[in-house]
C-alpha cells in the first residue's frame, strides 16, 4: 500500500474516532487518560528498550548531544509523562460549556456552544514526550490526533502509540483517535497536508525550516510559530535590580527555547547603570553581546552587532543589545523585529507599562517579569500543544480551551423569517 493511500486511510479512520470522542463524557476521558498514565507505567521496560533503539541510530547519524538528551526517555521522563497525563484529566473540559447566550426580540435563544475541532494533525521533531502531552490533550479536549514525529523518534513514538491505542480500544474507545504515522519519508508529511476533508487543523512543532515547509504544502489550516524573537525593554526609571535578575533570567537559564529573551532593548537614560552592570554578568555566564554603537562604548567587550542581529533567533548564549532614545524607539524596533511571540517591558511608569501591553504586537506581553513565562503551564492552563504566533484561531499557547471552538446554537418556539 503506497504511503498516499496509508496516510488517507488513517485520516478517514480519525474522523471517524473524532465523532465518538466529540460525545465522550468528560468522567470518562479522565478515566482513560488515567489509564494511559498507568500503562505507560506498566510498559516502562518495553518502552525504553524501543527508545534504545532510537538513541542508538541517533549516535550512528552523528546527533548532536542536546538532541539525543531531547530524545531520551529516561526514568524522569517516563515519570514526567504520567504525570502530565494525570494532570490533564484534572484539568476542566471546556467542551460543552456555553460562554455567552441571549434572548432576541422574537423569543429566539441564542447561545456559543464550545466543541471540539474534530481531527489534529500535529508534525513535530525530536521529543517522544509530545507525543504523550499531544495525545492527552487532543483527547480531553474531544478531539482525534495524526502525529507525525521526527524519524529519529519513530520507534518511540510508535510504542507509546501503541500503549495509547491498545488502552483506548480497551476502554470501548476507537483506537484511532490517537495514531502516529508509520512512515519517515518526508512524502508521508505532504500526504498528511493534503488531508483537509478529514483533517480540521496542522499544528507543526520544530525549527523554522519545517514550519515554512508545512505553511507552503499545506491545504489545511496552520497554527504556528516560525521563531521567537523576544524582546526586554528596560525603561527610563526602571528598577534596575529587578531588570538585571528579569534579563538574566530571560537570557540564561534555558537559552535554546522559544521563549528566551534575544534582544535587549534600554533607555537611553539607564544605560550606562545598567549596562555596566549586567553586561559584565551576562559575559560571565557565557552570553555573547552583540551591541549597537552605543552599547560598545559602554562595554567594549562587546562584539558589534550587524543587521543581521536584529531579527535573528539565537536559541543559544547570543544576546542582541541596543540603546534606545525612548519608548517609541524601543515599540518601533520591537514591529520592526519582532516574531508576535513575547515581550517585556521592565518600567516604573504605570501609563507606560499600559501603553506597552497595548502596542506590543505579541501573544503575551508582560511587564516587569521574565520572557520565560510564555508557556501554558506557567500561565495557568495546566498544559499547552503549542504556542500559536498565528492570529486565528489561537494566539500564544494553546491549551484545552485553544484545541476547540464555538458553534451557535438556537432554541425556538416555532419561529420563523418573515423578512
Amino acid at each position: 500500500m503506497s504511503i498516499e493511500t496509508t496516510i488517507a486511510e488513517m485520516a478517514a479512520a480519525a474522523r471517524q474516532a473524532s465523532r465518538q470522542m466529540a460525545r465522550c463524557p468528560t468522567d470518562r476521558k479522565n478515566a482513560v487518560l488515567l489509564a494511559i498514565s498507568a500503562a505507560l507505567g506498566r510498559h516502562a521496560a518495553h518502552i525504553q528498550n524501543e527508545n534504545r533503539k532510537d538513541l542508538s541510530q541517533a549516535r550512528a547519524n552523528g546527533l548532536s548531544a542536546a538532541m539525543i538528551d531531547r530524545l531520551t526517555i529516561g526514568d524522569d521522563t517516563l515519570a514526567a509523562m504520567q504525570a502530565g497525563l494525570r494532570e490533564v484529566a484534572a484539568l476542566d473540559d471546556p467542551v460543552g460549556s456555553r460562554s455567552a447566550a441571549w434572548m432576541r426580540p422574537n423569543g429566539l435563544e441564542v447561545a456559543r456552544l464550545r466543541i471540539p475541532l474534530g481531527v489534529i494533525g500535529m508534525i513535530y521533531e525530536s521529543r517522544p514526550n509530545v507525543t504523550v502531552d499531544a495525545a492527552a490533550l487532543c483527547l480531553k479536549s474531544g478531539n482525534a490526533v495524526i502525529l507525525r514525529g521526527g524519524s529519529e523518534a519513530l520507534a518511540s513514538n510508535r510504542a507509546l502509540a501503541a500503549i495509547i491505542g491498545d488502552t483506548l480500544e480497551k476502554n470501548g474507545l476507537a483506537p484511532t483517535a490517537v495514531q502516529v504515522v508509520p512512515f519517515t519519508d518526508r512524502a508521508a508529511v505532504t500526504a498528511l497536508l493534503a488531508q483537509e476533508e478529514n483533517i480540521d487543523l496542522i499544528i507543526p512543532r520544530g525549527g523554522e525550516g519545517l514550519i515554512r515547509f508545512v505553511v507552503q504544502h499545506s491545504k489545511i489550516p496552520v497554527l504556528k510559530h516560525y521563531k521567537g524573537v523576544c524582546h526586554v525593554y528596560v525603561d527610563c526609571g526602571a528598577d534596575l535590580e529587578m531588570a538585571a535578575e528579569i534579563c538574566f533570567n530571560a537570557k540564561v537559564q534555558r537559552p535554546g527555547v522559544c521563549n528566551a529573551m534575544e534582544t535587549l532593548l534600554v533607555h537611553q537614560d539607564e544605560a550606562a547603570a545598567f549596562l555596566t552592570a549586567v553586561g559584565p554578568r551576562l559575559m560571565a555566564a557565557g552570553v555573547e553581546l552583540r551591541g549597537c554603537a552605543r552599547t560598545l562604548a559602554l562595554l567594549p567587550d562587546a562584539t558589534p552587532a550587524g543587521e543581521e542581529d536584529w531579527p535573528a533567533e539565537y536559541l543559544d548564549l547570543i544576546l542582541a543589545v541596543k540603546v534606545v532614545d525612548d519608548m517609541d524607539a524601543a515599540l518601533a524596533h520591537i514591529a520592526a523585529f519582532g516574531s508576535g511571540h513575547t515581550e517585556a517591558i521592565v518600567t516604573s511608569n504605570y501609563e507606560r507599562a499600559r501603553r506597552f501591553l497595548r502596542e506590543a504586537d505579541a501573544s503575551v506581553v508582560l511587564v516587569n517579569a521574565s520572557t520565560r513565562f510564555n508557556d501554558g503551564g506557567q500561565l495557568g492552563l495546566g498544559a499547552e500543544i503549542g504556542i500559536s504566533t498565528s492570529k486565528l484561531h489561537a494566539f500564544g499557547p494553546m491549551g484545552l480551551t485553544e484545541l476547540t471552538t464555538t458553534k451557535f446554537v438556537v432554541l425556538g418556539n416555532g419561529q420563523v423569517r418573515t423578512s
